[in-house]
């Protein structure tokens, strides 16, 4: 059984986190997908390809991903390069405070370049991105022509 974890599965969006793949072929080829949905429902998406290891594992801190968006070792890289299916498009957060980006990843087997694959991922797990931590406040700023928010530590 493949398994894709995330650690830590929920996080702020500037804190690195690990990925990993395990209960692969060894030197399996295979397709690892992050993806998500902003708030107004565009899709956002980056892909990687890689070998697993001879233990049958992929880590994109330690394997350099062989092509898709990007190659070489990133250990952030799917979450770097996602990319909109619609051109011209910014992945853009407003309600900051409230919820979280999750990213969906994804793993398949060989090369997949389909923007919406019709297969069944080998395994799959989902990370929350936060922008604004725990038991932070934002205060609306309005002041002349001025607006901001100003964010205030617990």
């Amino acid at each position: 059984m493949v398994e894709v974890t995330v650690t830590p599965q929920s996080s702020l969006a500037d804190r690195p986190v690990q990925i990993r793949v395990r209960g692969l072929s060894p030197s399996q080829l295979v397709t690892l997908r992050a993806w998500l949905k902003d708030e107004q429902g565009e899709c956002f998406q980056s892909r990687a390809f890689f070998h697993a290891d001879e233990a049958g594992e992929v880590d994109p801190g330690l394997h350099a991903a062989l092509g898709g968006n990007y190659s070489g070792v990133w250990p952030m890289g799917l979450f770097w390069f996602l990319q909109p299916d619609t051109l011209f498009r910014r992945l853009l957060k407003r309600d900051v405070a409230g919820s979280p980006f999750r990213v969906r990843l994804e793993v398949f087997d060989g090369l997949s370049l389909d923007t919406d694959p019709k297969e069944q991922p080998l395994g799959s797990c989902e990370a929350e991105r936060w922008y604004v931590g725990p038991g932070v406040q934002r205060v609306p700023i309005r002041e002349g022509r001025v607006r901001g928010a100003l964010f205030l530590p617990p």
